[in-house]
Order: C-alpha cells, then sequence, then structure tokens
C-alpha cells in the first residue's frame, strides 16, 4: 500500500513547488555584453553568468547541465540555445525580451512546448 502514499507525497511536492515558483524574485546586472541574472524562490534560487555570443554552462529549467549560448536577436530581445550535456532530451531555449512599459518577458521553450512569464519591475 506504499503506492498510495507515494502519490500523495509527489502531489504535495508539486503544490509546494507550484507554490513557490508562483512569485519569483528576479534580479538582472548588465555590464557591456556580460550578463548576471539571480532567480529566487522559497524553494530554490539559481544564478547564471555569461557573456553574450560566447558559451557557457548552466542548467536547464528541470536541473540538467547544458552548454548556453545566448545572442541578441533584436535591440531588447536576447535568445539562448542550450545543449546537454549528457543524455538525450527535449531541445531547450529561453528567450529574455524588455518591453517599451518595462516588463520583462521570459519564454522557455521545451521542443513544441512553451511556457511564457511577464515580470513587472517593483
Amino acid at each position: 500500500m506504499s503506492c498510495p502514499v507515494l502519490l500523495e507525497v509527489t502531489m504535495l511536492m508539486r503544490k509546494i513547488a507550484v507554490r513557490a515558483a508562483s512569485n519569483p524574485a528576479v534580479e538582472i546586472k548588465q555590464d557591456g555584453e556580460c550578463f548576471y541574472i539571480k532567480t529566487a524562490t522559497t524553494a530554490r534560487t539559481t544564478e547564471i553568468r555569461f557573456r553574450v555570443g560566447e558559451e557557457f554552462e548552466e542548467q536547464t529549467v528541470d536541473g540538467r547541465p547544458c552548454k548556453s549560448l545566448a545572442r541578441w536577436t533584436g535591440e531588447n530581445k536576447m535568445e539562448c540555445e542550450q545543449t546537454l550535456l549528457k543524455g538525450e532530451g527535449r531541445k531547450t531555449s529561453w528567450t529574455r525580451e524588455l518591453t517599451s512599459d518595462d516588463q520583462l518577458i521570459l519564454t522557455m521553450t521545451a521542443d513544441d512546448v512553451v511556457c511564457t512569464r511577464v515580470y513587472t519591475r517593483k
């Protein structure tokens, strides 16, 4: 009878993760072509440092190590392609775009699944 207990724990963990990720604090610093992005929730904090146009290592949203390459695709839009370091999986990428009304749009893609999050400055 351990299966129902495992299912309950899994559902509880999902609820906790969704609640924790629903209101992240994002800090972005830019120095020329160098960027620092910190995303913090009550469950997890991630930090990446990279230079636009140079490959760097980071993790996919689900924690798999990857090589990434960010490039400008517009005046205020950056796109980053990710390549897994080990194994196979969905092709992942992210874009960040700063809009004229001071919003940041983050779009994450895994094959044909797309997630968009809109941040407003506090």
